[in-house]
């Protein structure tokens, strides 16, 4: 399982990169492994706000549909478009070109109840 280490995880399974005022966000290679071939990515629209803990959008795969859940409230400013035509990505390259959302925080502080990937790697390891 490949896990960065200069990302924040949630218990849901999705990994958040800081970029200066903005984070990235996007599911961790353990999720897309758990979920199976991606066939299909429902991501909100720019502009759209995300609370922390709630649905998102979500995933679909061979096997199942899976919520994405949103590891800190927001703006969202940008979207992948490129996993509309392309959701094999998120198998192929969930830290790189299958980032799913760049969020403008509306609470910074909700940065500091993410997982250290030590943390994240501890909870997938009792899963």
């Amino acid at each position: 399982m490949s896990l960065p280490k200069d990302l924040l995880y949630s218990e849901e399974h999705e990994w958040v990169k800081k970029e200066g005022d903005k984070v990235r966000i996007g599911i961790t290679d353990f999720a897309q492994s758990e979920l199976g071939d991606i066939v299909f990515v429902e991501l909100p629209e720019a502009g759209d706000k995300l609370e922390l803990d709630e649905p998102f959008g979500s995933v679909e795969s061979v096997k199942t549909v899976s919520e994405l859940y949103a590891p800190i409230s927001g703006k969202v400013v940008e979207i992948n478009e490129e996993l509309e035509d392309s959701p094999e990505f998120v198998n192929e390259s969930p830290y790189d070109k299958a980032w799913m959302v760049v969020v403008e925080p509306s609470d910074e502080s909700e940065l500091d109840k993410l997982l250290s990937p030590e943390k994240y790697e501890a909870i997938v390891d009792e899963d």
